[in-house]
């Protein structure tokens, strides 16, 4: 998850274009550190993804549209018998007795009318109404446009007014910050030099010591036989 106190210190109007091996070696050092850690979609300040809970007639149909051997063209769903409102077929006259079949020919009949009548009403409503309705949603739509087009431009305003203060800031301090920078490579490269100075004049110490260490058990040495012919002409 991507900090939220991150400081990216940049200073496009001062720091000089990096070459092409140096942006390759960066951009390896940024990969190689993402390839540790998963990378998560979500910032740390947005919310938790929203988990969805649809009701059991809504999550069976996307199960049935996700089983589709094309999800993106599933079968037509089959819910809706729409034979009810085809024209009925009558029966033959060998069923003039029979009421059942008479009766179920008129039920559909009825259905076939009412929905016929609706939907004739529904048409002329919006042969009256309908333009003016689409015009209206069409002038809602175009008012929230604008409201969002104005929000896009207050903030790409806010975006060029931070820049151009941001690189007012660094030209009028770019000669102050040249001089730190060169005055901290000085102090660095001092401070290699010394601490090379003092590496060379711990080895040549550890080289004194050893050479007088070896100087020592030479004279000890060569005492002994001295010592021992004193004590036999003494004796």
């Amino acid at each position: 998850m991507p900090s939220i106190k991150t400081v990216h210190e940049s200073l496009p109007y001062v720091d000089p274009e990096p070459t092409k091996p140096e942006r390759e070696a960066a951009e390896a050092l940024i990969a190689a550190e993402r390839a540790t850690v998963p990378d998560d979609p979500h910032h740390a300040l947005l919310p938790p993804a929203l988990e969805p809970n649809f009701s059991p007639m809504i999550q069976s149909e996307l199960d049935r549209i996700a089983s589709s051997a094309d999800p993106s063209r599933p079968a037509p769903l089959a819910a809706i018998d729409l034979s009810r409102y085809e024209l009925p077929d009558l029966p033959g006259d060998d069923n003039n007795n029979n009421r059942e079949p008479l009766e179920a020919a008129l039920r559909q009949a009825y259905t076939a009318a009412s929905y016929l009548s609706a939907r004739r009403q529904h048409l002329a409503l919006l042969d009256s109404h309908g333009k003016n309705a689409w015009l209206v949603g069409n002038w809602q739509l175009e008012a929230e446009l604008r409201a969002l087009e104005r929000e896009v431009a207050a903030a790409r305003r806010s975006i060029d007014l931070v820049t151009l203060r941001r690189q007012r800031l660094q030209r009028d301090n770019g000669g102050e910050i040249t001089g730190l920078d060169e005055a901290w490579r000085k102090g660095v490269g001092r401070v290699l030099e010394a601490e090379v100075a003092a590496e060379g004049l711990r080895r040549e110490v550890d080289a004194i010591r050893r050479a007088k260490a070896a100087r020592g058990e030479g004279g000890h040495h060569q005492q002994q036989p001295q010592q021992e012919e004193e004590v036999r002409a003494e004796a």
